[in-house]
């Protein structure tokens, strides 16, 4: 027989001083001088000051309808030119993308596309899974929450962002706002150029274009050359692990095993450790890590895909030439322990 809660009695599982659910509150260390920001009581209020304009009466600016759309077609036509011949692109954003995008636009005279099939960027980190809203870290990945000033709830060996599109939403408005960097969503990877055996760019079309080419004639698509090409399209699917797939089709790697069933604790530490260069001029990083190398899937948990695009941008970095973390050359940008963590992976996977 259902039982109703009472408006004075609480469930046991609700009450902190009866239950371990909600794990116990720890101060977290200060490192590298930020400081950790934790989830607080926060009481939110109407602002008494007055709007600077009339809601009662409010009158928009005369515009003609062409010029709404001479302003689009000129920016994006411009970023299409800009962006033609660039240092970096990444194929794929969701959290490893974004978060390999984020490091590496710190350098401000790195020139980064990101190419996005959805009309949405982030992949599947809107949700935490199973269409859960809260999204898990694992320690010490919640450094990186640290310096993007996003609020969780700290536990013992994790947090908790309340909601995952917080990470989501925060990511993307810092990293869209740097001037060194062009979201090309709707876009969809098609190919790699490939010369001489090292990845060049990559064939791109509209996605609506790329999902249609069986119903319409031929549609050939366009092209974007960069210096490095890293590859974040996630595990297999629809649209997944297409990078990897790729390269076995025309021979430049062996195997394409897919992924392992889950083991949270062997899998994330995995996808770090093996982000790497796969070939010459392309870095796989997020889960089309474990596609490529047959690791076990990791679940809703998302540090391994903000450390993992971390050490992607790093080793971006290095194959441009330029200081970074891969190698130790420089840690100006980012936390000791992921400096350590990265260069002890990168001699892994060489090794």
């Amino acid at each position: 027989m259902a039982t109703a809660f009472s408006a004075t009695t609480k469930p046991a599982f609700l009450d902190n001083n009866k239950s371990s659910f909600y794990g116990r509150h720890l101060p977290a260390p200060a490192a590298a001088g930020i400081k950790p920001v934790k989830a607080a009581n926060m009481s939110i209020s109407m602002s008494t000051n007055p709007l600077p304009y009339n809601l009662n009466s409010f009158k928009f600016e005369p515009i003609k309808e062409s010029i709404v759309s001479r302003e689009m077609t000129r920016r994006y036509m411009t970023d299409m030119i800009t962006y033609a011949d660039t240092d970096v692109v990444i194929v794929g954003a969701g959290s490893a993308g974004l978060s390999c995008a984020y490091e590496l636009s710190k350098n401000p005279n790195v020139q980064i596309a990101i190419i996005e099939q959805s009309v949405s960027p982030g992949g599947g980190a809107w949700l935490g899974g199973q269409l859960f809203s809260a999204m898990v870290v694992r320690k010490p990945a919640h450094r990186f929450l640290d310096e993007l000033g996003i609020e969780y709830d700290e536990q013992d060996t994790y947090v908790v962002i309340k909601h995952a599109a917080l990470f989501t939403s925060t990511i993307m408005s810092k990293l869209l706002a740097r001037p060194n960097v062009k979201l090309f969503n709707a876009v969809a990877a098609e190919d790699l150029i490939v010369k001489e055996g090292r990845v060049g760019g990559v064939v791109t079309n509209w996605a609506l274009v790329s999902m249609n080419h069986d119903t319409q004639s031929c549609m050939d698509p366009n092209v974007m050359e960069a210096k490095v090409v890293v590859s974040s399209c996630g595990h297999d699917g629809p649209f997944g692990a297409t990078g990897v797939k790729r390269l076995k089709s025309i021979g430049m790697i062996d195997s394409v095993p897919g992924m392992k069933a889950l083991d949270m604790n062997a899998a994330e530490d995995a996808i770090v450790r093996l982000t790497r260069e796969i070939v010459p001029g392309m870095i796989v990083t997020g889960m089309e890590v474990a596609e490529i190398d047959g690791a076990p899937r990791m679940g809703p948990t998302f540090g391994a895909m903000m450390i993992s695009g971390q050490k992607a941008a790093h080793l971006a970095l290095k194959s441009l030439g330029l200081p970074n973390a891969a190698d130790a050359t420089s840690a100006n940008n980012i936390h000791p322990e992921l400096v350590l963590a990265a260069a002890e992976s990168a001699v892994a996977a060489d090794a």
